[in-house]
């Protein structure tokens, strides 16, 4: 069978504790190279996890012409400079979320790559388990009624990291960036529309950077139906989502997370009582390499088109001018 030979943008830690392996567990790919502008950084990867090809800089990986895709983990900051150079280079990008810094940066990443002839899709990897799509049929059945609201949570604690680039303002740190993204794009897939309005309050930290530490929110859509939110750095992990209809609601404990055996499993309530939705074991980054390798090949089309991460990115500038102005922000469609 045809491979989709990746090559790997960067040594980050999610790049080499899941979407790599991901990736070498999928059906359809082959991680060929990794770069890293350490080239020492980027041979112990390579060994560390079998890549055949390691560089010392990613001008010299985008240039491979073995190379078919590129996945970009860099910091939010760079994700724009390299999914251009690398559309140019005609190579397939999967760049990690959030897709860039504003709209603006993410609608010339995605001109860039329709331009080049290549494919763009934002790494969010959790919207590619049919876990969601299961979830979809339960609110078009009516099963729980009308929906009501939706609530979704992501936060962890790791104040104490202080070389952390989630920490540097400039970088594009901050929790709405690097977790509060989850929830607001759950939110958009689960309702199948965009959001109209996004009013925010958040703990920007002089700690750290002034970044947004904390951030809670309310995403209004049509049919008087919200999302509430919360996201952070410096607070309890959790990860969940529920959907509350006029009569029942579905729960997921572990809503954005690699589900293992149990814990990707969801809990829907109604009158005739609780149930646990069963969903498979798969590898949430295994899909996402699967699905962008066979739009690549024209098999099937991108699961997710471009836009839907210029429609994300509006939402995300919308809570970070929202919670800095206090006040309620209109979204442009």
């Amino acid at each position: 069978m045809t491979k989709l030979r990746w090559g790997i943008l960067g040594c980050a830690g999610i790049a080499i504790r899941a979407c790599i392996p991901g990736i070498q567990k999928s059906e359809t790919g082959v991680v060929t190279a990794i770069a890293s502008r350490n080239l020492q950084k980027s041979q112990e990867t390579a060994a560390q996890l079998d890549i055949p090809t390691a560089y010392g800089s990613y001008e010299e990986l985008i240039a491979d012409p073995n190379i078919d895709a590129v996945y970009i983990p860099l910091p939010n900051h760079l994700h724009k400079e390299w999914t251009i150079r690398a559309a140019q280079a005609g190579k397939h990008v999967l760049c990690e979320k959030p897709a860039a810094l504003t709209t603006v940066e993410v609608e010339e990443m995605v001109a860039a790559c329709e331009s080049a002839g290549v494919l763009f899709a934002e790494a969010f990897m959790y919207r590619h388990h049919p876990r969601y799509e299961r979830m979809k049929e339960i609110i078009a059945s009516g099963e729980i009624g009308d929906v009501r609201g939706i609530h979704g949570t992501f936060t962890f604690n790791n104040p104490g990291d202080a070389k952390n680039v989630r920490f540097v303002k400039e970088w594009g740190g901050g929790s709405v960036y690097d977790v509060g993204c989850y929830p607001i794009s759950a939110a958009r897939l689960l309702l199948g529309r965009e959001p109209e309005a996004v009013t925010t309050h958040a703990f920007f930290s002089p700690e750290h950077d002034d970044v947004d530490m904390m951030m809670s929110g309310l995403v209004e859509f049509s049919g008087s139906v919200a999302l509430t939110f919360d996201c952070g750095m410096w607070a309890n992990f959790r990860n969940t989502v529920e959907v509350l209809g006029t009569l029942g609601r579905i729960e997921v404990p572990s809503a954005f997370v690699t589900p293992t055996e149990e814990s990707g499993h969801f809990i829907v309530y109604t009158a005739e009582g609780r149930r646990e939705e069963k969903v498979p074991y798969l590898n949430q980054y295994a899909l996402q390499a699967d699905d962008l390798a066979y739009a690549a090949w024209g098999e099937k089309p991108l699961r997710f088109a471009p836009r839907d991460a210029v429609n994300n990115m509006k939402v995300i500038d919308a809570c970070l001018q929202s919670a800095r102005e206090r006040s309620r922000i209109i979204i442009k469609q």
